[in-house]
């Protein structure tokens, strides 16, 4: 996203966490194309048929958004770690809904290698074993499963992590390693 829009998308933010749907309107206008990278990223990572497009994931994204009242963004970081986050949900469901979840058969593999998440020992996970084993480790430590969430499915830079999670970039990238690495053990002995 051009820097120079950056004074329209804080205002925006502030419009529609105010309640302002019209704002909310004008920001997917001015950031669809990030919107489309992050569920293209998403998607990419699927070796097995298509699930949806990503201007689906993304409009799917934006009729949960526009339902949605009381959300606080304060910046651009928060509000694409928002949207992956409901771009991650809407992908999920879309896999369970297609009975693609079960394990044995008919798994929409996620190639872990294409993003690096858990280095080249990852082969291949479904969506739904990723999804547990992150609410999994939500459960356990629920920043180490945001620092995924927002560098994996919300393609966050670690500076940009660090800010929505207000920590140092030191530890967004301790908490990544221990985070990959705890993936990598809890992915493997679920057998994904």
């Amino acid at each position: 996203m051009a820097t120079s829009g950056v004074e329209d998308l804080s205002g925006l933010l502030r419009a529609w966490s105010n309640g302002d749907g019209e704002a909310l309107r004008e920001l997917a206008k001015l950031v669809y194309p990030d919107l489309r990278g992050i569920a293209r990223r998403q998607l990419r990572c699927h070796a097995g048929g298509r699930i949806a497009s990503s201007g689906t994931l993304v409009h799917e994204a934006y009729m949960k958004l526009a339902h949605s009242r009381g959300i606080q963004c304060e910046n651009r970081a928060h509000f694409f770690a928002l949207c992956a986050q409901v771009i991650r949900r809407i992908l999920v469901d879309q896999v369970r809904g297609r009975g693609r979840g079960k394990r044995g058969g008919g798994q929409t593999p996620l190639s872990l290698d294409e993003v690096d998440l858990l280095g080249k020992k990852a082969r291949g996970v479904d969506v739904e074993a990723l999804d547990e084993a992150l609410t999994t480790l939500a459960k356990i430590d629920p920043r180490k499963s945001r620092v995924v969430e927002l560098r994996f499915f919300g393609g966050l830079t670690m500076e940009e992590t660090a800010d929505v999670l207000e920590i140092s970039e030191e530890t967004v990238l301790r908490d990544w390693r221990v985070a990959k690495t705890w993936l990598f053990r809890e992915l493997k002995n679920r057998g994904g």
